[in-house]
């Protein structure tokens, strides 16, 4: 089945609220480059600290996205949500900057973990109630450019501070007070919706669906998704071993552990790629221009990406970018055998890291697209939850893998074992794609020969009759997807008030 995706914004801003958006990714954006360098410059902490970090953060928004989750169900204000999400960052900004200490830090970058899921429900809930079946395609283009457009002017404005001569700490109050402007814009800027759904709409729609699962702009990781609470008391492994036989047949569990790989090849590197640059020598002004670099590339092919993904194919795409993504991690295993100076080291990590960016941009939508295809017909809640726990895990331990290895190890190996993890995904693609033609199934009609009259001889000529024509493949009609479930059609339902809210 195949899904049309426009990730294209005919308007940069589909409503003037959507601007609220822009400064908490610039604020969140800007954190996620500084926090690593806070803590190793500032703090005098190492990379296992990094890590540990990275990996009390990432924990926390998997736990935290199955509580917020149920309360975006639960109760429909979404406002509340996203003031408790964008004033909560700020008091956390602010402390950090306030009481410098590792203990602390962790402390509350682990409540920064817990709070992100808040935002990421109500923000994609909101867009889906307050416009029209018709409007949302735009309305999420014009939230993610405002998300991208955003995280670039955090990134700029950590450059600029701290070429000017400015200290890290201050930064993090210029930081806090963005995200009390975003507090501002929801206060004043967004009415409440008429019209309240839950978390499982946000699967309903390819677009929606993108929105919820592609990788923050800001945090650059995924926010876990459970549109259903999942089961966690005993019987749990069996379970999931039940599931994963039933599923034989299909290419859901082959996009699950080829998504794992994925997301622990990223955290892998990612983890230890500002303190790899900081070791080069490369200033700290000069380390948020590398990752300006990145957020550039995502800001021209995310727009891109549906269409590419209309045009090539999804199953392409995502292995196109894969392999991109996968050349960019050696290339960068490459700078590590040569001795570089501070200016060379960042004129070639800007480029690299750039490429990256364009690639994560392109892989996010073809991936999702995949997975959106693979759940039609199927009980999406359970299989989304166990997709995010995966992620979950993939998260926590390519963080704490990544810190060990480069710290007792060297980044080479971290950065190469990236990029083998990441290859290693490439045949569990291929895999997916051939058992999703399998499941479909091709059937084959041959055309009835056209009737050649009786009387009819050779041509003057002598040539023969023409063939008749050749077989036409088509899809089989037993082969279209089955009904989906009647439990998980009964709590979806349709998407009410398709007509929206005016503008």
């Amino acid at each position: 089945m195949f899904h049309r995706l426009s990730t294209w914004p005919r308007r940069i801003l589909a409503r003037p609220w959507l601007l609220t958006f822009a400064p908490i990714s610039a604020a969140t954006s800007g954190f996620g480059v500084l926090l690593p360098l806070y803590i190793l410059l500032r703090l005098h902490g190492t990379l296992i600290d990094v890590a540990l970090a990275a990996a009390l953060f990432n924990g926390a928004t998997v736990f935290a996205s199955m509580l917020w989750g149920f309360l975006s169900d639960r109760y429909s204000n979404r406002r509340l949500f996203l003031t408790i999400n964008f004033a909560g960052f700020a008091a956390l900004f602010a402390l950090i900057a306030f009481r410098p200490s590792l203990p602390l830090l962790f402390a509350l970058y682990t409540i920064v973990g817990f709070l992100a899921p808040a935002g990421t429900s109500a923000s994609n809930l909101l867009i889906l109630e307050q416009f029209s079946e018709a409007e949302r395609p735009e309305a999420y283009a014009s939230f993610q450019e405002m998300s991208i457009l955003g995280a670039i002017g955090g990134i700029l404005i950590g450059y600029f501070w701290l070429e000017s001569g400015g200290g890290l700490t201050p930064l993090l109050d210029i930081f806090a007070l963005l995200a009390l402007l975003s507090v501002l814009g929801v206060v004043l800027g967004i009415r409440p919706s008429e019209r309240p759904l839950t978390t499982r709409h946000v699967a309903r729609s390819p677009e929606s669906f993108l929105s919820r699962l592609r990788p923050t702009f800001a945090l650059f990781g995924v926010i876990p998704f459970f549109p259903r609470r999942p089961r966690l008391g005993p019987g749990l492994a069996a379970r999931l071993r039940l599931w994963a036989i039933e599923e034989l047949h299909h290419e859901l569990p082959l996009i699950l552990v080829a998504s794992f790989l994925f997301n622990f090849s990223s955290n892998l590197f990612n983890t230890s790629y500002t303190p790899y640059l900081e070791s080069l020598g490369i200033a700290s002004a000069s380390i948020f221009l590398v990752n300006f670099s990145n957020s550039v590339a995502q800001a021209v092919c995310f727009p891109v990406s549906g269409g590419l993904s209309n045009r090539e194919g999804s199953d392409r795409l995502v292995h196109q970018s894969t392999y991109l993504r996968g050349l960019g991690y050696l290339t960068m295993t490459g700078f590590t055998f040569v001795p570089l100076t501070a200016v060379a080291a960042f004129q070639g990590n800007a480029i690299t890291f750039g490429i990256l960016g364009g690639a994560i941009a392109l892989y996010s939508t073809a991936s999702s697209l995949i997975l959106f295809r693979g759940l039609q017909g199927r009980e999406a809640g359970t299989i989304l939850g166990i997709n995010s726990a995966l992620g979950g895990v993939a998260a926590v331990s390519g963080a704490l893998l990544s810190g060990y290895t480069s710290f007792y190890g060297s980044y080479r190996l971290t950065f190469f074992a990236a990029a083998l993890v990441l290859f290693a995904s490439l045949p569990i693609w291929t895999a997916a794609q051939l058992a999703y033609a399998r499941r479909r199934g091709v059937a084959v009609v041959k055309l009835a020969p056209t009737p050649v009259p009786a009387e009819r001889g050779p041509s003057p000529g002598g040539s023969p009759a023409p063939p008749a024509p050749a077989a036409v493949p088509v899809a089989a009609p037993a082969a279209v997807r089955p009904a989906a479930p009647a439990r998980e059609a009964a709590e979806l339902g349709p998407v009410p008030g398709d007509a929206g809210p005016p503008s």
